[in-house]
């Protein structure tokens, strides 16, 4: 039996083949998307009536486009988000929908460190100063050393930054709906409510998914709360953040610093917050890693795989 699978992440396979390996092992034909450099969205409407199935990036998949997709039996995602998945009319069509949780988890904690110690220490605005031959003198910042580090969600992500914060002997808040206490007591933290958090941390981290109530949960009354030299950073998803509450904040000086993985707009080019020199932006690269980019490739082949064939899928939403 041969079946089309549509990949549109351009790190799929992109520095180890052994994803595209298994799927064509198994009879498989994978069509790479986008072709010669056209339009991905014009491209995935034209191939989604042969697809069988879709390893799928941040695109979104809409109840119009899922339509037109006869044949499709998954949308496997490169990740762990499904906001850009139309869930309640995939679920009505019988389209199974698939994430990989745990494949990223590592490197994207990693990011979110890599970001607190980079705005903490204003490394992004002296690097600019150098290159553009301003001046030399330092910029002074803050240390993350025996400071408090609240986090916003203790899922995997979540609790692989609380791990790397031990290191630097955080005192850790912590706030998510499912709560883990055991292992946040076990890192020198506890859980409390969101304005505690935002208060009393001079870090703050968010890993929490983008829902109706997680919406702009990041406001001008939260960021109000929070202490004048704190830094704030999202490697999420964009929306979580009031990004105009935000800009207002990081101008005013009521905030010290802000580090941004995850946009409304990705990339945030055009955005107010790149004028900031308090303010660090990257292009949703928390997966970036080799070691990411091959764990997220063979869970989401995987995925296929056992959907196609009728085996069980442990990663179904």
């Amino acid at each position: 039996m041969s079946f089309t699978v549509l990949a549109t992440p351009r790190s799929f396979s992109k520095n180890d083949d052994a994803p595209i390996r298994l799927l064509e092992e198994q009879g498989c034909t994978v069509i790479r998307l986008p072709m010669n450099g056209g339009d991905l969205q014009a491209q995935l409407l034209e191939q989604l009536p042969q697809a069988d199935a879709v390893i799928a990036g941040l695109e979104p998949y809409t109840r119009s486009m899922l339509e037109t997709a006869k044949n499709l039996k998954i949308i496997s995602r490169y990740g762990v988000g499904y906001d850009k998945v139309d869930l309640e009319a995939a679920h009505a069509m019988g389209i199974k929908v698939s994430i990989t949780p745990g494949a990223n988890s590592d490197s994207v904690a990693d990011l979110a460190m890599t970001l607190m110690l980079a705005a903490a220490r204003n490394v992004c605005p002296m690097d600019a100063a150098i290159r553009a031959g301003g001046h030399d003198k330092p910029i002074t910042g803050v240390e993350m050393w025996n400071k408090t580090l609240g986090v916003v969600g203790t899922g995997r992500i979540g609790k692989g930054v609380i791990q790397r914060a031990s290191g630097f002997q955080m005192k850790v808040l912590a706030n998510d709906a499912y709560p883990d206490p055991a292992f946040v007591e076990a890192h020198n933290g506890k859980y409390v409510d969101l304005d505690t958090l935002f208060r009393e941390s001079d870090f703050i981290t968010l890993h929490a998914p983008l829902t109706e109530e997680t919406r702009n949960m990041v406001d001008a009354r939260r960021l109000a709360e929070m202490k004048p030299r704190a830094v704030l950073v999202n490697t999420a998803r964009g929306g979580i953040v009031d990004e105009d509450a935000l800009y207002q904040a990081l101008k005013e000086g009521q905030i010290g610093a802000a580090a941004l993985d995850a946009t409304v707009v990705e990339p945030a080019c055009g955005s107010p917050l790149a004028s900031l020199p308090n303010c660090i932006l990257t292009p949703h690269a928390g997966a970036a890693t080799y070691e990411a980019g091959y764990n997220m490739g063979m869970l989401a082949a995987q995925n296929v795989l056992d959907v196609l064939f009728g085996r069980e899928c442990r990663f179904l939403v």
